[in-house]
């Protein structure tokens, strides 16, 4: 999610390296990046898994970052919060709310991209970008389980801006606007101190805090993944047709819609490095260790790439031949360290999601597909059972393809201009340094959202 970049050849080389150089330097010099050419995959998932690898925020300037972009209440977020009895109080939270059955939850996810789908002409071809699609949709199915209820359309309006605010601003493809995110805070707000949560939320958070922590749990990073995730898959399919035909052909084929799955987050992984704090020494090798206070960067693609053949072809019937769980495969995390709340939900979900889409439309698109997709996933959606033009379709496909590269040139400019002022502005706020400096100077630390941060 940090280094992002592109494939697209005439962009000048030079603004590639230093938007990349300006996110990395960022992380300081107590830096090591796995795998990397000393210490392979082995390493990565002995460290990974290492119960000293489990400091999230404090000690790394990296935290400043996504402290910054992930505002309001990073600093009760569970991905931020430090190991200790306030993350686990949260953790514990979390797994009550998405709990459900498998019918429960497969049934409300339908219902909820059903209602983004009805909204599109069954008669003719629709050009859309598919995180903006769906985005709504994981807005609506985040907030029925948090509040048990159908979404209003206000409360599914706040969240989608609030969301997309936020993983615009992650890729650096737009600056962040706190004032649209603090809509959805008052919102919230309300709404949990009239008691509106059926949910036991984490006693050892305040009524502020359990709104940041609604806030960045459910209707930012839950929707977002969401949003992301299905994102990949449908452009995967759009642009593999034979795949996507084979699914389309069997669409109750859990076998092979897992396999899909499976290859998309393999192959487009959601995040693009995870980052960690030792709390003590770890041993890399016979010559190396870090010590505490280091910053391990896990790079979830680089991982991903090895111990496959052919890792940059999309597969899935690579998966026929190999188990996820003995593979170098990590969509959700690992369960010995901080694994996402979402193992569970995240498959289900997806499925019956895709499913939905691939039961009305048939999908094309000739735009790129990389892991940040900052192009938000352009795709032609076809209503089945109706021949579109030949010729409007092929001049759709062209524009797609001919927008696709103009964009990718501009946006990558963009990405470095404005990541730049974002950089500069987080480490001058220093919001993750300054929290943990009143902490441990005794004092009783305001939440930096709190004080104007924004």
């Amino acid at each position: 999610m940090v280094r992002g970049r592109t494939e697209t050849w005439w962009l000048p080389r030079s603004v590639v390296a230093l938007r990349v150089r300006i996110f990395e330097k960022v992380n300081g010099d107590r830096v090591v990046t796995l795998p990397n050419a000393t210490h392979g995959p082995n390493v990565f998932e002995r460290v990974y898994a290492h119960p000293a690898a489990n400091g999230r925020s404090e000690g790394a300037g990296l935290s400043d970052l996504f402290w910054y972009w992930l505002a309001p209440g990073p600093e009760v977020h569970q991905e931020h919060l430090e190991p200790g009895e306030r993350y686990e109080d949260v953790a514990a939270a979390t797994r009550r709310i998405v709990a459900g059955s498998s019918d429960e939850l497969t049934a409300a996810a339908a219902r909820a991209v059903a209602g983004v789908l009805d909204t599109l002409p069954d008669t003719r071809v629709s050009l859309v970008r598919l995180r903006d699609l769906v985005m709504p949709a994981w807005a609506a199915f985040a907030y029925e389980l948090v509040f048990k209820e159908p979404c209003p359309p206000r409360a599914r309006d706040l969240i989608t801006a609030h969301a997309d605010d936020v993983i615009t601003a992650l890729k650096c493809t737009g600056l962040r606007h706190p004032r649209r995110r603090a809509r959805l805070t008052a919102y919230l707000r309300d709404r949990v101190a009239a008691g509106d949560v059926p949910h036991r939320l984490p006693a050892s958070l305040s009524l502020p805090e359990q709104v940041h922590y609604l806030q960045g749990t459910f209707f930012n990073t839950a929707v977002v993944q969401l949003s992301e995730a299905t994102a990949h898959v449908l452009l995967a399919l759009a642009r593999h047709p034979r795949v996507q035909h084979r699914l389309a052909a069997d669409p109750q084929d859990d076998r092979y819609m897992t396999q899909v799955l499976d290859e998309t987050m393999r192959r487009y992984p959601l995040f693009g490095i995870a980052h960690r704090i030792t709390t003590g020494e770890i041993v890399l090798d016979e010559e190396t260790a870090l010590p505490a206070g280091s910053v391990v960067c896990f790079s979830y693609p680089d991982y991903h790439a090895t111990g496959y053949e052919r890792p940059d072809v999309f597969d899935p019937d690579r998966w026929t031949r190999l188990a996820a769980k003995d593979a170098h495969h990590i969509p959700y995390g690992v369960a010995k360290n901080r694994p996402c709340p979402a193992w569970r939900l995240s498959p289900l979900v997806l499925r019956a999601a895709v499913r939905e889409v691939l039961g009305r439309f048939q999908l094309d698109s000739t735009a790129s597909h990389t892991r940040s997709i900052p192009h938000r996933a352009p795709c032609l959606l076809i209503p089945r059972g109706v021949p579109p033009n030949p010729r409007r379709l092929n001049a759709l496909r062209s524009f797609v393809r001919l927008r696709d590269g103009v964009e990718d040139v501009t946006r990558g400019v963009r990405q470095l201009v404005l990541g730049t002022v974002m950089v500069l502005h987080a480490r001058r706020l220093r919001l993750a340094a300054r929290y943990f400096d009143e902490r441990r100077t005794g004092g009783c630390p305001v939440p930096p959202t709190e004080r104007g941060s924004g």
